[in-house]
């Protein structure tokens, strides 16, 4: 059977993660319904459900079911991004410098503009400081979506570029959540966590191309990181890590992937966003989108993402650091920058982190979805503007 070269995996992939993104939206969208309608104190009283579990006297996990979607079904999630992050690295678009330079810069700006942005505006509110990182984000998911429905107007090669931002803005994220969102650390556990990463190191030198042994290990080593204190979904990022690209003729890495995909795509993001995307609107007038904490978010998301990406491109381009990929102009690159803007789910998850004060969870999601929404908006009316690929004339031209 004939394996499929880079370019139709990475087309492939793109497909069913837009087909994702749409059903994110479908899901955030049933979830404010729900919020905003008379079914909100069952909606509320549904998510906090308790479910336990428990093996023997050895182990016991009791919490309320939202925390089991954002605990247990996003280490899948992160597991899946750990997958692409490998692949990526080792075969793809990041294995060198030449590729990589260009989103490598676009994403640390994209980072960190957005969190300068978010603490000027929260400079006189101590209390919320802490939701730095919650602009910095970005879904990939929603973004690849909304580029899909522009069809020929986007060039690929403006899609790989997004993908390989979203992928260094996804380990940044991952290191963000495991140096600043970890408390209260439990050490036994954390050294326990060595024994099935010591096994899955093992597995990997052994050339075993099975993923069930790398399932169970990685099972009983997110149950030693969420009783360490460390967030438990980068259990999945660590176990990503030691599933082999290739083992003989077989491909465990990619038939992971690509297994896992449709799950995390179609399932797992879009029950997370059902799960977190409910915010009631009830009371809630102009102020409270003015509010520090809210305000900041979407600023960070709309203007923090623009001048991050954009700029560093731009700096990045006319002093030869990097170069444009073909057929993609300075106007498809400022449409990419108002869309990666777009934070939803990785956004939403860190604002779960950052806090437990209901009010401010509130602003958080308030703030996330009017910074996504109208990041949207912008980056899909300056792309809708822009020729169809092949009839661009003039690599730099900021307009059609």
């Amino acid at each position: 059977m004939t394996q499929p070269t880079p370019t139709e995996r990475l087309r492939a992939f793109i497909s069913s993660e837009s087909a994702g993104g749409i059903m994110l939206i479908v899901a955030a969208t049933i979830a404010l319904a729900i919020a905003n309608s008379s079914l909100l104190s069952q909606y509320q009283g549904f998510l906090a459900t308790p479910v336990n579990f428990t093996a023997g006297d050895l182990v016991t996990i009791d919490k309320p079911l939202v925390l089991w979607i954002n605990d247990g079904l996003m280490a899948l999630f992160f597991f899946l991004i750990g997958l692409e992050v490998k692949r990526e690295i080792v075969t793809g678009q990041l294995r060198n410098w030449k590729q990589a330079s260009l989103p490598v810069y676009a994403a640390i700006g994209g980072m960190a503009v957005p969190a300068l942005v978010f603490v000027a505006i929260n400079a006189g509110s101590p209390e919320n400081i802490r939701g730095w990182a919650i602009p910095a984000a970005t879904d990939i998911a929603f973004a690849l979506g909304l580029l899909a429905l522009l069809g020929s107007r986007v060039p690929v090669a403006l899609k790989a570029l997004l993908l390989a931002i979203a992928i260094i803005d996804d380990i940044g994220a991952i290191a963000i959540i495991a140096l600043f969102y970890t408390e209260n650390m439990n050490l036994s556990a954390l050294a326990l966590a060595l024994v099935p990463a010591a096994g899955m190191l093992l597995l990997n030198r052994f050339g075993v191309a099975r993923t069930i042994p790398y399932f169970l290990l990685g099972a009983f080593l997110w149950i030693c990181v969420l009783k360490s204190g460390v967030h438990a979904t980068l259990a999945g990022v660590v176990t990503a890590m030691f599933v082999p690209i290739a083992t003989g003729e077989e491909r465990p890495l990619e038939r992971l992937e690509h297994a896992l995909h449709p799950w995390v795509a179609f399932l797992v993001l879009p029950i997370f966003a059902f799960a977190n995307a409910g915010v009631s609107f009830a009371g809630a007038g102009l102020e409270a989108l003015l509010a520090p904490l809210s305000l900041g978010i979407a600023a960070g998301l709309v203007v923090g993402k623009q001048i991050g990406i954009f700029g560093a491109c731009w700096i990045a381009a006319k002093t030869g650091m990097a170069t444009l990929p073909p057929e993609v102009t300075w106007r498809h690159v400022y449409g990419l920058s108002c869309l990666a803007g777009i934070g939803f789910t990785m956004s939403l998850f860190i604002g779960g982190l950052a806090f437990v004060d209901s009010t401010q969870v509130d602003a958080v999601k308030m703030g996330v979805l009017s910074g996504s929404l109208v990041s949207a908006l912008i980056g899909m009316t300056v792309l809708a503007g822009t020729p169809r690929a092949g009839r661009i004339i003039g690599k730099d031209a900021l307009h059609a």
